[in-house]
């Protein structure tokens, strides 16, 4: 049955975002034939606030807020989200409905530095983020890490200033603004572990909505969605939030599901791993095994932020 009204796409105004929730639209076009879109952005609190880390202004929620609150009052049908951003326990009368096929979810050093080991002595790196602030830290305790808040072109475009001698950046954003050149060295998932759901993009809708979880199921990638939710437990287990160094990253390789994930202390030191494998149909079971452990092991007061 057609439907008799644009399906309203809710998202971010941010360059970034707009490019993901162009994506999510191509494949429900595709996926659905002859279906019109609106795309509705909307300012979040977290694009509002530049001055202080993320976790000093109210964690991940402050991306996703503003978005629920359009989408419980009927104003948006969906909500197209960085999956890292998602907070790991979901606003009542909100779910996850679908995680298309993920990009690299692995970070990148921005500059003139083709690896964190060639990095001067004392170089001031750029981040907003704790983990990669942590993980640097651990390789590199000489090197100094300036707040780099803001959106992948305003973050370029600091470094390119000389605020500061590189940059970390997610590479999939940079892939999706057609920016993957300006990453100069990936760096490798085992040492500097990615955030749980980075590189995903997340499509949110209300429990209520059976029509939106329907459209939006067509386009749900299997595989991306198996890896989050052992990623996703992995967090809800160690009660996560942005406020703690945590990493968490799931592969799918022939049938069955790895799992490695971190906790860290804020100064690099202290760091507790683990990894897990399974089949696919444990991926929760796996993921909360994980984090379970690590809640015990983690450093004195690091999972308390």
């Amino acid at each position: 049955m057609k439907r008799a009204s644009p399906l309203r796409i809710g998202t971010r105004a941010s360059p970034l975002a707009l490019a993901q929730t162009e994506i999510v639209r191509a494949l429900l076009s595709a996926a659905h034939a002859g279906l019109a879109f609106e795309i509705v952005t909307i300012r979040a609190s977290g694009d509002r606030i530049l001055d202080r880390p993320l976790a000093e202004a109210g964690g991940k929620g402050l991306f996703t807020k503003e978005l629920d609150e359009a989408m419980l009052a009927g104003k948006i049908d969906i909500a197209v989200h960085s999956a890292k951003d998602v907070p790991t326990f979901l606003a009542a009368g909100i779910r996850l409905a679908a995680f298309p096929p993920r990009e690299d979810a692995r970070d990148a050093l921005v500059g003139n530095f083709d690896a964190i080991e060639k990095l001067p002595r004392r170089a001031v790196v750029g981040t907003s983020s704790v983990r990669r602030e942590a993980l640097l830290r651990r390789l590199r305790p000489d090197v100094a890490v300036k707040l780099l808040r803001g959106n992948v072109g305003t973050r370029l475009a600091k470094l390119a200033a000389g605020e500061c001698d590189a940059a970390i950046l997610a590479l999939a954003g940079m892939k999706r603004l057609g920016l993957a050149a300006e990453a100069r060295a990936p760096l490798d998932p085992a040492i500097f572990l990615p955030s749980v759901g980075q590189g995903a993009i997340a499509i949110a809708a209300r429990d209520d909505d059976e029509e939106s979880q329907r459209l939006v199921a067509a386009i749900d990638h299997a595989p991306t969605s198996t890896a989050l939710a052992a990623e996703r437990a992995f967090l809800a287990a160690l009660d996560g939030s942005c406020r703690a160094p945590i990493g968490g990253h799931a592969t799918i390789e022939g049938g069955r599901l790895a799992l490695h994930g971190l906790v860290i202390a804020p100064d690099g030191t202290g760091a507790v791993e683990t990894r897990r494998q399974g089949p696919l149909a444990d991926a929760e079971a796996l993921g909360r095994d994980a984090g379970e452990e690590l809640r015990t092991r983690a450093p004195a007061g690091v999972l308390d932020a």
